[in-house]
């Protein structure tokens, strides 16, 4: 299972003009969240309601590998069992991992968690998932089948967002002010079709499957576009991908005006913008076993 928050599902998109025919690819959009929401994990992290350092973790849906870094940095001692259904998330990963020299406490699993048998991933004493949970087929069931992994006592996080973060002012473009939040229900309609547990309440859900809740914070995300310069490039990634799923769902006059912020070569182009942020809200509910 991949992350969900910076992507969406390509669907019939209309043909991009000229500047934005490139799409920004998922692994792409998960680094960039991963490195512009790097202090906002590391505060979840942080808060958890450990008893004692986990020495094995599993990280459900880890994308390139966002929480299982952060994971690594927090508990120092811990091995990561990372599974995703992407073998290029996981190849990224892994490369990754050479990279800051902790190849050897991190393990990857292909795996498409949404079917009967899952692979074997021990008995861990952390499971993390972030937002990876709304994806599943049948979200009871995994809940279930992770209650059973888990080591007696262990602390299972899962970790949702609010919806797809938003970079652009309200009153913004000049000349279709709005474009964003339309941009954005739009494709809020059709994941609600298709992933009917996305912005859901997971307590309950934890609870019937056996957990007792031990927490449970919403962490505000306000970044302004000064403080990292990969806030542009992460905005331009997101809303391309967003255009993919979106764009037969738009007004015209919309869609001409989400390619013209889209168009690198524009000076009117997103990524010339004094005036980006990232807003979002990220839920995490820590249940133990």
């Amino acid at each position: 299972m991949a992350h969900e928050h910076p992507h969406t599902p390509h669907q019939g998109a209309r043909h991009a003009p000229q500047g934005v025919a490139d799409s920004g690819s998922q692994a792409e959009i998960l680094d960039l969240d991963a490195e512009v929401l790097s202090e906002h994990i590391a505060a979840i992290t942080a808060w958890l309601p450990v008893e004692a350092a986990p020495h094995e973790i599993v990280d459900l849906g880890c994308g390139t590998g966002a929480g299982t870094f952060v994971l690594l940095d927090r508990f120092p001692e811990a091995h990561v069992i990372a599974v995703d259904s992407s073998a290029e998330h996981l190849h990224r990963l892994r490369e990754k991992a050479c990279a800051e020299g902790v190849q050897e406490r991190v393990h990857t699993v292909q795996a498409d968690l949404d079917a009967a048998d899952w692979p074997h991933l021990g008995t861990p004493d952390l499971v993390w998932a972030s937002a990876s949970m709304h994806h599943m087929a049948d979200p009871h069931r995994t809940l279930r089948t992770v209650h059973d992994v888990l080591a007696p006592g262990g602390l299972f996080a899962v970790v949702e967002l609010a919806g797809f973060p938003r970079f652009l002012p309200d009153d913004a473009p000049e000349d279709r002010p709005g474009l964003e939040e339309r941009c954005h229900a739009a494709g809020e309609r059709r994941h609600a079709e298709h992933m009917p547990h996305r912005g859901a309440d997971w307590g309950p859900m934890l609870t019937a499957a056996g957990f007792a809740i031990e927490g449970e914070r919403t962490l505000t995300v306000d970044i302004e576009g000064s403080r990292s310069a990969a806030v542009g490039r992460y905005a331009l990634a997101t809303l391309r991908r967003l255009r993919d799923s979106t764009a037969d769902a738009l007004s015209t006059d919309d869609l001409a005006a989400l390619d013209r912020l889209l168009d690198t070569d524009s000076p009117h182009g997103i990524l010339r913008r004094g005036d980006l942020a990232v807003r979002t809200e990220r839920t995490v509910w820590a249940a133990r076993r």
